[in-house]
């Protein structure tokens, strides 16, 4: 099988060709960039410079302004000015929809285009149409015509391209031969490279988003291999998961994405699609990226072994066969284990952090969407009964105090488990730290004595840089050797922020989760980490998502945010919201805050929340409804791609969602 990355056992970064915009070098092992969108309306010229200086400001290299029209993209040439005449002299990016003449015009004044292969020339009317291969071929040289004087433009002028598809903005032609898939984005962006090298120009980025980080993922591996099968070289890459959303989601749902390609060295930019201003979208850029700064390879000790033969498809989500044990495994969703084991005294209400909450008078427990499944305790036999569903894991000394052995479970360590006398007939785990230096490299001769024994959960994790490879690599050696044992991944994190341990738990346990590993997660952190972050909990200095919560209870959160990204275990309700640019036609960020209040409530369903009608339905391809704004105050709301209320004033529109969900079942009173 051709592989979409230079290794799966180390950090290498994929060469691509170089690509010059403006003053800038992309590509080619030149530095991971960073780039935002601003939000403000085009026209406005004062404000769309301030907002982008405020980027630039915050560590933007490229900033992206949107030209939905040519009288915007006249306006770029305002903008750039009195950018220069402020001395900021960074590219600037005018973002194309479906205006071929606003793209013809842009492409003379700034430093780069993004146009949109599925609706820039092509048609998206949600038809479905049967091409004949002569009429393909067709809308194939129409397309050409169209999208020829573009590029003789940007060759004439300097000008870089990106050719961005997106996930739901497919044609309808791509999508009546390839559907909505993977493929289907990497054809359409292929249709137009095509074009662009049979014209000689090559300065191109190019860009598979979708909502999904499953589908970015898998469609962006595609693309790699079918261009080195095709042209033997790779284009750069810009990598985004988009409408990712706000808050703590937005961030693990893009570093989960992002971060999976990033740990292959794929990625020669990106950018952080938050539903929030733009300069808040740079820190999450700079944590994600800076995990790779300065390095082409991430230096070892002793090489991981290499891989002879790939045991999974990249290409495809198939979820790793596993026997069941307990309540772990087989087909049943990710487990989540809450480590507790820094607390000193652990209580009933110490609980309620990973969604456990007692009521001494009636002397019951509430259990939550999002609450923990197993928590590790370390040294520690608990003092109180338990909720009927959690279960605890603790060191063996502690398991032997324990009475009720159908709700206490010990951990070993390889060794510690196959010279045990006593063990749980149920369920033990088995810690293994995948090739640490202390590990004989080469020698799997410990696996056998745990292969297959039924009572055994695997706990992975790994000391080295290059954890998630080490981790991964471990997985292909359970698949060759036939070993079904489920397995628990461990994360353990030594971050100085929030922000900084989002980004790697989602971007270690993302990548292994989106190829179909690991039965359950547990994230920990070193004692520094933690009690710094302790402090930060506690001050003016935490992030809005990390105020008034505990430790335990942000990284409980995160876990589960991690698994509904990934799409492995769906707990609470998924927003597909855009990031807002020049053409919102509301307020995105307060009406996503209002839609969130009202709907959170409703687990699994998914809710897409579109500035516009560029941005939607096409957008919100994976939604179950759609709020899109249609013109000023006016909003139009979706069941999945139909139409059910038109121009909606948007005083009531949030009423009017609630109304739609009830009359179509999918709405459930809220608990109090």
């Amino acid at each position: 099988m051709q592989l979409y990355c230079n290794s799966l056992t180390e950090y290498n970064r994929l060469p691509t060709k170089e690509v010059k915009i403006g003053n800038l070098l992309l590509g080619n092992l030149h530095p991971i960039r960073i780039q935002t969108m601003t939000t403000t309306d085009t026209l406005n010229t004062l404000a769309t410079v301030e907002q982008t200086i405020r980027c630039i400001e915050a560590g933007a290299e490229m900033v992206r302004i949107t030209a939905p029209s040519i009288k915007e993209a006249e306006n770029l040439q305002n903008i750039k000015a009195e950018l220069h005449k402020r001395g900021y002299t960074i590219p600037l990016i005018a973002d194309i929809h479906f205006t071929p003449n606003a793209a013809e015009m842009a492409a003379r004044i700034i430093e780069k285009v993004r146009i949109n292969p599925g609706n820039y020339i092509d048609k998206k009317k949600f038809q479905q149409i049967e091409y004949t291969n002569a009429e393909y071929v067709e809308e194939i040289e129409r397309i050409r015509n169209r999208f020829t004087p573009l590029i003789k433009i940007c060759k004439e002028y300097g000008t870089a391209m990106r050719i961005g598809t997106n996930h739901g903005s497919l044609s309808d032609r791509i999508m009546s031969r390839y559907g909505d898939t993977p493929m289907g984005m990497v054809e359409s962006a292929m249709e137009f490279l095509r074009i662009a090298r049979d014209e000689n120009y090559h300065n191109i980025v190019l860009s598979m988003k979708a909502s999904n980080p499953q589908v970015m993922v898998q469609a962006y591996r595609l693309l790699i291999n079918k261009m080195f099968e095709e042209f033997q070289e790779c284009y750069a890459l810009h990598l985004g998961v988009t409408e990712a959303g706000d808050g703590e989601d937005g961030r693990v749902k893009s570093a989960a994405g992002i971060g999976t390609l990033l740990e292959d060295g794929i990625g020669d930019t990106i950018r952080v699609s938050l539903t929030e201003d733009p300069e808040f979208e740079i820190p999450v850029c700079k944590d994600l990226v800076k995990r790779y700064s300065g390095t082409t390879q991430i230096s070892t000790i002793a090489a991981i072994p290499k891989i002879e033969t790939i045991t999974y498809s990249p290409f495809n989500f198939h979820k790793r066969a596993t026997f069941a044990i307990n309540n772990i495994g087989k087909n049943q969703v990710p487990v989540v284990v809450a480590d507790l084991s820094k607390i000193n005294t652990i209580t009933p209400s110490t609980l309620e952090s990973i969604g456990y909450q007692y009521n001494a008078v009636t002397d019951k427990w509430h259990i939550g969407d999002t609450a923990a499944d197993y928590i590790f305790t370390g040294h520690q036999v608990l003092n109180f009964a338990l909720p009927g569903t959690l279960k605890v894991i603790c060191y063996p000394a502690a398991w032997a105090l324990a009475e009720d052995k159908s709700k206490y479970f010990p951990i070993f360590d390889a060794n510690g488990f196959i010279e045990a006398e006593a063990k749980s007939n149920e369920l033990n785990f088995v810690m293994l730290d995948c090739f640490s230096d202390a590990t004989t490299i080469n020698d799997f001769t410990y696996l056998d004595e745990l292969a297959n024994d039924t009572s055994v959960v695997l706990c992975l994790s790994s000391e080295r840089k290059n954890a998630m490879q080490a981790v991964r690599r471990m997985f292909i050696e359970l698949q060759q050797r036939a070993i079904k044992n489920p397995v628990i991944l461990i994360i353990d994190s030594n971050a100085a922020t929030a922000d900084e341990h989002l980004i790697h738990y989602a971007t270690e346990a993302g990548a292994l989760l989106l190829d179909g590993f690991g039965d359950g997660v547990c994230f920990g952190m070193k004692q520094n980490s933690y009690q710094l972050l302790q402090h930060n909990s506690q001050s003016s200095t935490g992030r809005t998502y990390l105020q008034n919560q505990t430790t335990e209870q942000f990284i409980n959160n995160t876990a589960f945010s991690i698994l509904q990204a990934t799409r492995t275990r769906i707990s609470k309700t998924e927003y597909i919201s855009c990031p807002s640019c020049g053409r919102t036609l509301f307020e995105l960020q307060e009406t996503t805050a209002k839609i969130r209040n009202v709907t959170n409530h409703l687990k699994g369903l998914k809710i897409a929340i579109m500035g516009c009608i560029v941005n939607g339905p096409g957008e919100m391809a994976d939604a179950d409804f759609g709020y899109v704004g249609s013109g000023v105050g006016k909003i139009t709301l979706y069941k999945g791609k139909e139409i059910m209320k038109r121009n909606i004033d948007s005083s009531i529109a949030v009423t009017e969602l609630i109304n739609l969900l009830k009359e179509s079942g999918a709405w459930v009173e809220p608990i109090n």
